[in-house]
């Protein structure tokens, strides 16, 4: 993948963007010395990239997020940090932005900024498994609802559509149907296939653009 300063990876909860945010940082700092990771999921799921904190220190990642992150207190609060993402311009940012509307607007603060440097990806995390997002009109109207709050456009769409450690080649065949349809009606690419890389060869030559991924694993 070519990178662009800032990768923006936006998807409803499940979608799995957190374990992309936390692959496509490690494959940018074999790119780029200065890389940083923002995790704007502002209400605590499940998986966060806290969790990768002591991988991010071991390669020299910087890791921007909420105070409360992999903590118990489930409180909406924003990183004070959150401004050098316009203003580092020497550093690469993947930006993981919450699965509900309050990451997209603690976002939206940055947009005018974002979109006036114009060297961004906005980009889609889309999978068919998850249960508010089985089929290209729901997915849509998600994707609708992130634009409108963070006031940003999306550029593309990433499928990640996987049934966790379960996931077979078989699994992400029978969704390429689904994000097929899921471009042609936003009318964006699909810029990436993420697959688990223990089933990334039986993928190869059935996709375009296939991005092995390690699954991320959970601090407990």
């Amino acid at each position: 993948m070519n990178y662009k300063r800032l990768t923006i990876l936006c998807g409803h909860y499940g979608s799995g963007k957190t374990n992309i945010a936390v692959n496509m940082a490690f494959d940018l700092k074999n790119k780029y010395e200065k890389v940083s990771v923002a995790d704007l999921d502002i209400v605590n799921p499940y998986f966060r990239t806290k969790d990768s904190e002591k991988d991010f220190e071991e390669r020299g990642i910087k890791l921007i997020c909420s105070q409360f992150a992999s903590s118990n207190v489930d409180l909406p609060s924003m990183p004070t940090e959150l401004y050098s993402i316009t203003d580092e311009k020497d550093t690469h940012f993947v930006l993981d932005i919450g699965g509900d509307d309050r990451g997209a607007l603690a976002l939206g603060r940055l947009s005018d900024m974002i979109k006036s440097e114009n060297d961004y990806e906005m980009l889609m995390v889309i999978n068919k498994f998850r249960p508010l997002t089985p089929d290209a009109d729901s997915t849509i109207e998600v994707m609708r609802e992130i634009e409108c709050a963070c006031k940003i456009p999306f550029t593309g769409i990433i499928n990640n559509s996987n049934l966790g450690e379960e996931t077979t080649a078989q699994d992400v065949i029978n969704s390429f149907e689904y994000a097929q349809e899921v471009s042609k009606k936003s009318k964006l690419p699909i810029v990436l296939t993420t697959v688990k890389h223990n089933i990334y060869e039986e993928l190869i030559g059935k996709a375009e653009n296939l991005l092995p991924l390690h699954l991320q694993s959970k601090l407990v």
